[in-house]
């Protein structure tokens, strides 16, 4: 199975630091480029597709994280993960998450895989400075 890297726009990339689009249109843009799932949480995978599909931690690569902030409300704050599934095609999906006192509890190897996405994009950079250049 190959798959492509989807890249945002670096300007779509800068999340938090007031040269970024809101989540709308961060949302908007990755669903374009392929991220049609919503991905639901559940302690130690995520399930999409009406619950018709998990996926656990080795299953996923975590293209992008973006993290917005609304300085105007501090309670209006998120992170977006946009995932693909190694073990499906075609299936890419978005989980929202809401930090701070409402966010939800993912297990331990959710969040090392995380880590572990994240040191491959620093490692494997995308040519634009954006994404990831893996292909899996």
């Amino acid at each position: 199975m190959q798959h492509t890297t989807t890249v945002l726009p670096k300007d779509m990339s800068c999340a938090g630091t007031g040269e970024m689009y809101g989540l709308c249109e961060a949302i908007d843009t990755l669903k374009k480029q392929g991220y049609t799932y919503n991905l639901v949480p559940h302690f130690d995978h995520f399930t999409c597709d009406e619950g018709k599909l998990q996926l656990y931690p080795n299953d996923i690569f975590f293209d992008q994280v973006l993290r917005f902030e609304n300085t105007s409300d501090p309670d209006d704050q998120s992170i977006m993960y946009a995932i693909r599934s190694l073990i499906e095609d075609d299936v890419k999906g978005l989980y929202i998450e809401s930090y701070g006192f409402y966010h939800d509890d993912l297990s331990n190897t959710i969040i090392q895989r995380i880590q572990e996405c994240h040191q491959l994009r620093q490692k494997y950079p995308h040519p634009s400075g954006t994404g990831v250049a893996l292909k899996s």
